[in-house]
């Protein structure tokens, strides 16, 4: 069976990660990166790797992996699906995903393609996990309680306020799905605290929780892109209470991110034209091999 073509675009924390997720497949080619710069020096790891600022460099190409912030999906899945090429983002706003699924759709619809959207591990694989502990329990609550370790999706956030040189999120859990978000800032020349302070808090992604901004002087002596996951699910099974499940992950963050990506991008070419979460998606379409020999040995 030839392999599917897959390009990366974005080189940051996932784009990385989603480079050596494709070289480890037995059913991918990596195609090649796309970034929005390519002047200077290209980084040591490319060297064997075309990397371009224009798609159609790479000739044809059958998915593309969207390792971009998020606040930039939106425009970049529209253009991969208007040339038919099917597409994979970890869109981490739980709030907004369904916003994006809707005017995605038509897109994917009229140039027959598929794109899978917010296809992390939250959103991602931890809304399969939710999705099934509700089966098992109808009624009840689930709590998500994340980290503690770094939000990739908080820190492309604080690196994009004025007035910050480079900012790494850490993301504190305190229990119920209620969390603490420590930003540490590295300040541009001239940049305030206070200022930077205000407008982290007034941002979106740290609005609604709890945030406290600190700087420091260098970011890079802190980063760690560990992180982790605790859910639990206390509620019944027809009448039968006091059914409690737990799940719990300790992972790196963006290798997990990219490994999610690429199996959807293998569950892509077994869909309908069209615009999916990971909940609608069969499981066994995100894994490589004989559905046959695959059930035999997972059932």
């Amino acid at each position: 069976m030839s392999k599917k073509r897959i390009a990366v675009v974005g080189y940051g924390n996932i784009g990385k990660y989603a480079i050596e997720a494709v070289e480890a497949s037995p059913d991918f080619e990596l195609s090649g990166v796309v970034r929005r710069s390519v002047g200077g020096a290209k980084p040591h790891e490319l060297a064997d790797v075309t990397v371009t600022d224009n798609v159609a460099a790479l000739g044809k190409i059958d998915a593309a992996l969207l390792c971009t912030p998020t606040r930039s999906v939106q425009d970049e899945a529209k253009k991969y699906l208007q040339l038919g090429i099917n597409t994979v983002d970890s869109y981490d706003i739980h709030t907004s995903f369904l916003q994006l699924r809707n005017e995605l759709m038509p897109v994917a619809q009229t140039h027959n393609a598929v794109a899978i959207i917010s296809a992390g591990w939250d959103p991602g694989s931890d809304s399969v996990i939710r999705t099934l502990l509700e089966a098992c329990a109808p009624k009840g609550l689930t709590y998500t309680n994340f980290g503690p370790g770094m939000s990739m999706g908080h820190t492309v956030a604080a690196k994009s306020v004025a007035g910050v040189a480079n900012a790494l999120s850490m993301t504190i859990p305190l229990g119920t799905g209620i969390h603490r978000r420590v930003v540490y800032v590295e300040l541009a020349a001239g940049a305030q605290i206070d200022e930077v302070r205000k407008n982290i808090k007034a941002d979106p992604y740290f609005s609604h929780d709890e945030t406290h901004v600190i700087a420091v002087p260098c970011i890079d002596d802190l980063a760690d892109v560990g992180h982790g996951v605790n859910m639990v699910r206390k509620g019944v099974s027809g009448k039968t209470g006091n059914q409690l499940f737990e799940f719990n992950m300790k992972i790196n963050n963006p290798a997990l991110t990219a490994q999610i990506m690429l199996a959807c991008a293998r569950a892509t070419f077994r869909q309908k034209p069209g615009v999916y979460t990971m909940p609608e998606i069969p499981l066994i379409d995100l894994l490589h091999g004989d559905r046959d020999g695959l059930l035999a040995r997972l059932v």
